[in-house]
C-alpha cells in the first residue's frame, strides 16, 4: 500500500506534495480529529480520508464542511484497507473503539489515538490489537474549549507538541512514520513513558481544568452575589477560568475517571500548597505571599520565552468596540 501512497504526488498551494499514506481513518471528529482532517486536506498527506462518527447529526455536519473523501457511522467499515488509524474519542470509549476496529484492520497498518490520558488508553486498546499491526499512543497538546466539527481549523497544531508514549517492541519503521506525519502537521514529537506523561498532564493540564471547573462552579452556587453580577463583572481572572470550564464535558468526566490516580496525587498536592496560602492571607504574613508570587511570575515568564504563549495583553484577544461595553 505504501506504494500505492507514493504513485502519485499532488499540488498544494505552491508546493507538490506526495502523500504519506492511501488511505487514512479518523475515527470521531471532534476539535482534534476535524483539525487534523483540514490539515490531511490542506497538506495533501492521503489518497482519502475516511471520517467516522457515531453522531449521524455530527457526520453530516462533517460532510457539509467536506472534512473528509468518504463518511460512515461505522468505525469498522472506515478502517477497512486504511494505512493509518487515528482514534480521537473520549478516553472512556477507547476500548469499544479498540473491539469495533481489531477485525478490519489491515496488516502494516498503524493505529494511533489523541487521548490526554496514555496508560489507560493502552490497557483498554492493546489487548485487541491484533499483532499484524503498529499500535503507538499519543497525544497531541494541541486545543481550544470548543468541540465538535465546526472546532477544527487548519494549522493547529504548528509549534505545538506532541507526546508518543510507544509500547513494547514498537517497530522503529511505523514510529518513524508516524513521527514524520506529526511533524508535517507542523508539531515537535517526544517520547515519553505512559505513567510519566501521565503525571506530567496532570499537573500541567488536568489539575488546572478541575480547579477551573469547580471555581466556576462554586461562583455559580454563590448566594449572596448573582448570576448576572458574575456576567458583567467578571474580571480576566474569572474570565479566563470560563474558558477552561467550557470544555468538553464528557471529555474531562473520562479523564478525571482514567487518570484517577495522578490528578488525585496532584489535588493532595494543591490541597496542602493551599492551605498554607490560607494560613500565610490569615495571619499576614506578606513575606510568604509575596515570595509565592514573585515564584510564580517566573513560571509564566519561562512559558512565553518556551514559545507556548504569546507576551500580550490579555493573551492577545482581540475585541470589538462592542465587547468592550459594560
Amino acid at each position: 500500500m505504501e506504494q500505492r501512497a507514493s504513485e502519485s504526488a499532488r499540488t498544494v498551494g505552491l508546493f507538490t506534495v506526495t502523500p504519506q499514506f492511501h488511505r487514512i481513518a479518523l475515527i470521531g471528529i471532534g476539535l482534534i480529529g476535524s483539525s487534523i482532517a483540514h490539515d490531511i486536506k490542506r497538506l495533501g498527506l492521503a489518497h482519502e480520508a475516511i471520517i467516522a462518527t457515531r453522531s449521524a447529526q455530527t457526520l453530516k455536519r462533517a460532510e457539509d464542511l467536506k472534512l473528509g473523501d468518504r463518511y460512515t457511522a461505522s468505525a469498522a467499515e472506515a478502517v477497512k484497507d486504511a494505512d493509518l488509524v487515528i482514534v480521537s474519542v473520549p478516553v472512556g470509549a477507547s476500548a469499544n473503539v479498540a473491539m469495533q476496529i481489531a477485525g478490519n484492520l489491515k496488516p502494516g497498518a498503524i493505529i494511533t489515538d489523541v487521548g490526554s490520558v496514555k496508560a489507560s488508553v493502552i490497557a483498554q486498546m492493546q489487548p485487541h490489537m491484533p499483532a499484524h499491526v503498529h499500535f503507538i499512543p499519543g497525544h497531541p497538546l494541541a486545543g481550544t474549549e470548543k468541540s465538535g466539527p465546526d472546532a477544527g481549523f487548519p494549522g493547529l497544531f504548528q509549534g505545538r507538541w506532541c507526546i508518543f508514549t510507544p509500547i513494547e517492541r514498537t517497530d522503529p519503521a511505523a514510529l518513524k512514520r508516524l513521527r514524520i506525519f506529526w511533524e508535517t502537521l507542523g508539531a515537535k514529537v517526544i517520547e515519553m513513558d505512559p505513567e510519566h506523561h501521565d503525571k506530567v498532564l496532570a499537573i500541567v493540564s488536568h489539575l488546572p481544568h478541575i480547579i477551573a471547573y469547580n471555581i466556576v462552579g462554586t461562583a455559580d452556587d454563590l448566594e449572596m452575589v448573582t448570576e448576572s453580577e458574575v456576567i458583567k463583572y467578571s474580571a480576566s481572572g474569572f474570565r479566563d477560568f470560563t474558558r477552561l470550564a467550557a470544555s468538553d464535558p464528557t471529555m474531562w468526566r473520562d479523564v478525571c475517571l482514567h487518570n484517577r490516580k495522578a490528578i488525585l496525587e496532584m489535588l493532595a498536592r494543591f490541597t496542602e500548597d493551599l492551605a498554607r496560602l490560607q494560613r500565610a492571607i490569615r495571619w499576614g504574613e506578606s513575606e510568604k505571599i509575596f515570595e509565592l508570587f514573585t515564584r510564580t511570575r517566573a513560571i509564566r515568564r519561562s512559558i512565553i520565552q518556551a514559545g507556548q504563549e504569546v507576551d500580550a495583553a490579555d493573551f492577545g484577544r482581540q475585541y470589538s468596540a462592542e465587547q468592550n461595553k459594560v
